[in-house]
């Protein structure tokens, strides 16, 4: 029987169980995961936030790989103010490089300026950036690689912390850095707007 998890993935740690660098693995959190469990869909290592592990193969086609695009919603705090002219070129669509000699302009999307973003999450001790800095709420229904900090770089400023905090419906509710909970199959599909088929 397939079993489904998220956990708040803690910066400073890889969304893998295995790795042949000497980084911090999910293995380390205090949970026992059962076999064949792996992460759908990845964060970076200084990126934190919501994070998909099953032991179900079928779930990164289905929620990645479809037709139909998902939403996923990052927190994100950068450096300096950002102008009224750059938060338009990010929600009307941005020219990114998406490697090598090749770019990319992105889908228009929802980008807004935060004022209080520890009411959307826990943001903890851990100094990020001096002021002034300025909080973004972005969602994006694609998933090149790195692309909200891709995004960001284009206007001119640096990611200086990024927290995804929800995919579609399906989002932290208060779990801490490092907590993990377990989920129903029928509530999990639920709240990704995915069927398995």
């Amino acid at each position: 029987m397939p079993r489904y998890f998220i956990i708040n993935k803690p910066f400073n740690m890889v969304s893998q169980f295995v790795s042949t660098h000497n980084v911090r693995l999910l293995g380390l959190l205090d949970f026992d995961f059962p076999p064949g469990i792996h992460a759908v869909g990845r964060l970076d290592n200084d990126s934190e936030g919501l994070l998909i592990l099953t032991t179900n193969k079928k779930v990164t086609r289905l929620l990645f790989l479809g037709d139909e695009p998902h939403k996923r919603t990052y927190l994100v705090q950068i450096n300096n103010t950002l102008s009224d002219e750059n938060l338009k070129r990010l929600q009307t669509g941005i020219n990114i490089r998406i490697k090598t000699g090749v770019h990319y302009t992105t889908s228009p999307c929802d980008v807004r300026v935060v004022t209080n973003p520890e009411e959307l999450y826990d943001l903890g001790e851990r100094l990020t950036a001096w002021p002034p800095f300025t909080w973004l709420l972005m969602t994006i229904t694609e998933g090149k690689f790195h692309q909200v900090r891709k995004m960001i770089a284009a206007t001119g400023h640096k990611c200086k912390r990024l927290i995804r905090i929800s995919i579609e419906d399906l989002e932290l509710d208060g779990l801490k850095a490092g907590e993990v909970r377990e989920l129903e199959e029928v509530d999990f599909f639920a709240r990704l707007k995915i069927e398995e088929y």
